[in-house]
């Protein structure tokens, strides 16, 4: 059985600003677990306000490693004014530009989680460009855009030790869906393809793959 989320735990995600289905939170949290046995640190590329961050430091906590969350908190193109998944209340208005840094926190607060977890304010690529540590587990959920899931793939997949998990949000194959996840699938094709990772599951938009091989 794959390892569940403590109901609290559940429920602090259930209740968190985000876009992330418990279907896919759930097969998440199951392979950060797995991953965290490794003994390595878990880190996620696109923090928003911290929903999936949860599950990610729950099984964190549980395996005594530290989870990582990056994101420039000014929000991803779809979450900007005029898109689908903009919400006014993530704006600053003393700005005028989102910022999802505060609400992430507070959703960490009110989890219990803050020690757990160490956010990095930032640039994927500008921060993958000086890491240098391996990682149990690298989660991409960014921007969609070819240019920012790619980069995102390029900067982190090479940090992921032997073993360790790969894992990528939002792939959906049909061209319908081209704006929201033709690029993290196109990213997916890319992993497979690469001959370093393995699929191990797929739950709805979420796939998780396994460094076999090396490369990237």
């Amino acid at each position: 059985m794959p390892a569940a989320p403590k109901p609290e735990i559940l429920a602090a995600f259930e209740s968190a600003k985000g876009f992330m289905p418990v279907r896919e939170g759930l097969a998440l949290h199951a392979a950060a677990v797995e991953a965290g046995r490794l003994g390595l640190p878990l880190l996620e590329v696109g923090t928003y306000c911290g929903r999936s961050t949860i599950l990610l430091a729950a099984a964190a906590r549980e395996a005594g490693v530290t989870a990582i969350t990056v994101d420039h908190h000014r929000g991803s193109e779809e979450q900007q004014p005029g898109w689908e998944y903009h919400d006014e209340s993530t704006v600053d208005p003393e700005v005028g530009r989102m910022d999802t840094l505060p609400t992430f926190r507070r959703t960490l607060h009110k989890a219990g989680l803050e020690d757990h977890v160490v956010a990095i304010v930032g640039r994927s690529p500008q921060v993958a460009a000086f890491w240098g540590t391996p990682l149990a587990f690298v989660f991409i959920d960014g921007g969609h855009t070819d240019e920012h899931a790619t980069a995102d793939y390029e900067g982190w997949a090479p940090h992921i030790a032997e073993g360790g998990l790969l894992v990528i949000h939002d792939v959906f194959p049909t061209p319908a869906d081209e704006f929201t996840g033709q690029a993290p699938y196109r990213v997916y094709l890319r992993a497979l393809a690469s001959g370093a990772f393995t699929e191990v599951s797929a739950t709805d938009s979420l796939r998780v793959l396994r460094r076999t091989g090396a490369g990237s």
